[in-house]
């Protein structure tokens, strides 16, 4: 069984730094895309940033390009997402999902829908 946990969210004035952590477990973590999501009150759930663990190809959303880093440690099963230059707007749950045989085409398009398994979500609040 697919089992995503997130930690590392939290408090934050703008202009600060997160990083969140998703660890991996039940799967073989080689050749799975993994994503960040975020979804805040009243807003459809967002694709934030992706990686393809087979190949390290990343895809960010364009309000978090130059200011989130997504990657992986395959030793520990763990996928983070570095943010900084945080803004009030960025303030929403964060979820992870995973799932297998996605196609680059559709990657870069990060669709919730896309994929199957998902964390519990860690929420991320930016002051101004």
């Amino acid at each position: 069984e697919v089992q995503l946990v997130e930690s590392g969210g939290g408090l934050v004035q703008a202009g600060g730094s997160l990083r969140l952590s998703c660890t991996a477990s039940g799967f073989t973590f080689d050749d799975y895309a993994i994503g960040w999501f975020r979804q805040a009150p009243g807003k459809e759930r967002e694709g934030v940033a992706c990686i393809s663990t087979g190949d390290g190809s990343t895809y960010y959303e364009d309000s978090v390009e130059g200011r989130f880093t997504i990657s992986t440690d395959d030793a520990k099963k763990t996928v983070y997402l570095q943010m900084n230059s945080l803004k009030p707007e960025d303030t929403a749950v964060y979820y992870c999902a995973a799932d297998t045989g996605l196609p680059a085409l559709l990657l870069k398009l990060i669709p919730s829908w896309l994929f199957g398994s998902w964390g519990q979500g860690t929420q991320v609040t930016v002051s101004s």
